[in-house]
């Protein structure tokens, strides 16, 4: 818990945030080593315990540091300087002259005492440049044993060419040791890499020091003057990258940024893909839709968390309606999926039999998209490279999707219209299920003959049958409720005396000429009114408890008592109280709401007082 230090904006494991010092800090930060023994500094370190003769010593130096700075400068407690696989020693006295005396650091070592703090710092970090594992492991072992609210020092391992990977997985703070190091030893940085000035035939950057001076004048200096220049340099080029970082949090694109960034060296692969697999991790600071294209540019877009996230939500939630005959597409370079020629061409194709078939959509990276959740981000929120082969992984992937969902559900007759890669898939899957698909094109997808071929089909399955379209349209919705609240919030939210006003997409669900909720098109999701929320209170989904008050346009994390741990950034969430009910959107996830001493928890849109 912390009075120091908030957080404002989340993108996955990253964040921007302030420490509310003497001076506000924004983070993620990069703090210059050499003034952190300054005391004119916002941030200031205590020093080693092994330059103190004792522990009272130290705790008078601590108590002298505080009276100078005052509570608003952040002091690094006194700590050890040891390795990071040395046991917590730090004497207990130590620690609690420490506690309830203004902003405070501690350096965390595991398996020590975890005490509250408004910074901690991974001491020795350094020591992981190069090892992926040993690295994630101490991040994620640190972050699972201190709270959300606090801010993360990782000291002594930034590179222009790693910070946009440490932000990515948590790093709150950083410092230019790396650079000053590398200054003195004629190491020229940039954010694709460590050059030794010698090696270089021009210098590469335009910051204000390679503008002043040219490579050969800079090569005769004298070693320290050019040591000098390189680490301003060095440090201009950090600094450069981390204000690109940060635009890419506010953005909500840094995924895309690290995953070319981490080509540069194999360690951050390897790092970015050992993340992937801590899913939770990323996943629960991932919000729930962004208002940028999500471009899936490598194979390790398979695993990142919206993607994993979507397909985990269709195996997990998703009923589809009660039709039984299955059409299975190819998915189309524009989206949503029904505006692009060739998905207008199927539609036309069909006919009036349209609405008697089930379409999904057979797409890398999602896997599978169930036609009524194409809205839904990133279902029509993403672009991938095309060459018209797919790879082991992709394919892999996006059969074991589509399996999973014919083996749960069943169909009287199944149907694809696909060609190439998406057949070979298709066919894959129905011999390990032991299923008849019917193949419906003959070549191009969209030829004469094969859309020809697709109407006959259709036809001949469908034929002589009936369905109410209030019905159908209903069913879209109860999909997206299911999908967005979890299973059963479609019966609620979507009862079947429904009925449904408004032209697609702008679908709004009316129970006995009350609104209940309206589907957003831009996202793909649904906008719940007070009667709705007031309904969903039984389902016990996204609830945010608070306190005995009533709430005006905005809900702050102390005045939340528990949150369901299921909200994400970005969810619709149903605010309960002993004097208000109300509806709004999340600004952190449930977890942090919990927890948090600062911030905006929630965005109201409506309250209704009890």
């Amino acid at each position: 818990m912390t009075r120091y230090f908030e957080v404002y904006q989340r993108d996955g494991a990253a964040r921007k945030g302030r420490l509310l010092l003497d001076r506000t800090i924004e983070t993620p930060c990069i703090l210059k080593t050499e003034t952190l023994k300054d005391h004119n500094g916002h941030i200031m370190d205590a020093g080693s315990l092994w330059e103190m003769s004792n522990v009272e010593k130290a705790g008078k130096r601590l108590q002298q540091l505080r009276s100078e700075l005052g509570e608003d400068r952040l002091i690094i407690l006194p700590h050890m300087c040891l390795v990071p696989e040395a046991p917590d020693i730090v004497p207990e006295t130590l620690e609690m002259l420490g506690s309830n005396t203004g902003a405070i650091g501690r350096v965390y070592r595991k398996g020590g005492a975890i005490k509250a703090a408004d910074m901690y710092i991974l001491e020795g970090a350094g020591v992981f440049e190069n090892n992926a594992k040993a690295l994630m492991e101490r991040v994620l072992d640190l972050k699972e044993s201190t709270t959300d609210d606090a801010a993360l020092y990782l000291p002594n391992i930034c590179l222009p060419e790693n910070l946009a990977m440490l932000v990515y997985m948590g790093a709150d703070v950083l410092d230019t040791t790396k650079a000053t190091l590398a200054a003195y030893k004629d190491i020229y940085l940039t954010h694709a890499g460590s050059f030794y000035l010698g090696s270089l035939s021009e210098l590469p950057c335009r910051c204000s020091v390679c503008v002043s001076v040219t490579l050969l004048e800079l090569k005769k200096m004298d070693r320290i003057s050019r040591a000098q220049l390189l680490e301003q340099h060095n440090i201009n080029v950090m600094e450069a990258e981390l204000a690109l970082v940060r635009e890419k949090i506010s953005s909500g694109n840094l995924r895309e940024y690290v995953d070319a960034q981490c080509r540069i060296r194999p360690w951050l692969t390897a790092l970015l893909r050992l993340l992937d697999r801590e899913y939770l991790y990323l996943e629960k600071g991932t919000p729930i839709a962004r208002n940028t294209e999500m471009l899936a540019n490598s194979g390790d877009s398979l695993t990142r968390p919206e993607v994993v996230r979507f397909a985990r939500r269709v195996q997990e939630r998703y009923i589809p309606p009660e039709l039984d005959v299955l059409l299975l597409l190819p998915c189309s370079a524009k989206k949503p999926y029904s505006i692009s020629q060739s998905h207008q061409k199927f539609s036309l194709a069909l006919g009036k039999y349209r609405k008697f078939v089930h379409e999904v959509i057979i797409t890398s990276p999602l896997g599978i998209v169930p036609r009524e959740l194409e809205l839904t981000y990133p279902a029509a929120h993403y672009d991938i490279a095309v060459t018209g082969n797919w790879d082991a992984e992709e394919t892999k992937w996006v059969s074991g999707c589509l399996e999973d969902y014919l083996s749960k559900h069943k169909y009287n007759a199944i149907l694809a219209h696909v060609d190439g890669a998406y057949r070979k898939i298709c066919e894959m899957v129905a011999n390990r299920l032991g299923l008849e698909i019917h193949f419906t094109s003959t070549g191009s997808v969209t030829s004469y003959e094969s859309l020809r071929n697709l109407s006959k089909t259709a036809g001949e399955l469908c034929i002589g049958r009936k369905l109410n379209e209030t019905k159908r349209k209903a069913a879209m919705l109860k999909v997206i409720a299911d999908y967005q609240f979890g299973k059963g919030a479609g019966k609620i939210l979507v009862p079947d005396n429904s009925e449904i006003r408004g032209p697609f997409p702008r679908y709004q669900a009316f129970c006995e000429n009350t609104q209940i909720v309206t589907l957003i098109p831009q996202y793909g999701t649904l906008a719940v009114t007070i009667e709705g929320a007031e309904m969903m209170v039984s389902h016990n989904s996204h609830i945010v408890r608070i306190d005995d008050f009533i709430p005006k346009g905005s809900i702050l994390a102390p005045g939340v008592l528990e949150a369901d741990p299921a909200i994400r950034q970005g969810d619709e969430v149903f605010v309960v109280g002993d004097r208000a009910i109300g509806v709004g959107r999340a600004r952190m996830s449930g977890k942090e709401m919990s927890v948090s001493t600062k911030g905006q928890a929630v965005d109201l849109r409506h309250v209704k007082v009890k």
